[in-house]
């Protein structure tokens, strides 16, 4: 059974992934028509009120993936320069909650940013720079590099294009809605391994 808390991915026309949203919002868009066509899974069926004409009650059914009208921008989330904002949620769903450098599996709580090149030595905070540590190992490489500090990284640091940011945002993934994003990963992903998983 389907939970109210359970998110639709919205695309454009063209079935690029924008955003998730929760079922509110996806009647609202259809209500709007601003609904072109939806795929995936039937997840929601919402009922309204008794036409008093037709004595017909209203019915709208929401799917788990809903293409919309208008403009998004999204083209330009096609092409190489687009970098998704990083913050701690979407660097450790990168990372899938491992530590980077001793390969053990956390809780959030648990994990922290490293910056392999240290921004006291000019490092930048960006996703190529970063990678989820648990808070032992970094507190035991501190302001070092890794080599400096004798430890491993255990996989090289990626910005992640836009649908692997939009998967990499979504709660609870739908394997629907993750063979639809996986469809816009690059080939070399190293989260299509993981995607497949749902």
């Amino acid at each position: 059974m389907v939970q109210l808390h359970q998110q639709v991915l919205r695309t454009d026309l063209a079935g690029m992934p924008l955003e998730w949203v929760d079922y509110r919002c996806a009647a609202r868009l259809y209500f709007l028509d601003q609904v072109a066509y939806a795929c995936g899974d039937r997840l929601f069926l919402l009922r309204g009120g008794v036409n008093a004409r037709t004595k017909l009650r209203s019915e709208l059914v929401i799917h788990s993936i809903i293409a919309t009208h208008g403009a998004h921008h999204a083209s330009s989330k096609r092409d190489g320069s687009y970098v998704p904002p990083l913050s701690n949620r979407t660097l450790f769903q990168r990372d899938d909650h491992i530590c980077m450098y001793c390969g053990g599996r956390f809780s959030p709580r648990q994990l922290s940013r490293d910056h392999v090149r240290p921004v006291s030595r000019g490092g930048a905070d960006h996703w190529r720079n970063v990678v989820t540590a648990c808070v032992r190992c970094n507190n035991a490489k501190a302001g070092r590099s890794p080599e400096d500090a004798g430890m491993e990284l255990l996989a090289v640091p990626f910005t992640p294009t836009h649908a692997e940011y939009i998967f990499l945002m979504g709660r609870n993934v739908l394997a629907d809605q993750m063979e639809f994003l996986r469809a816009h990963f690059p080939r070399t992903s190293p989260l299509l391994k993981r995607a497949g998983r749902g």
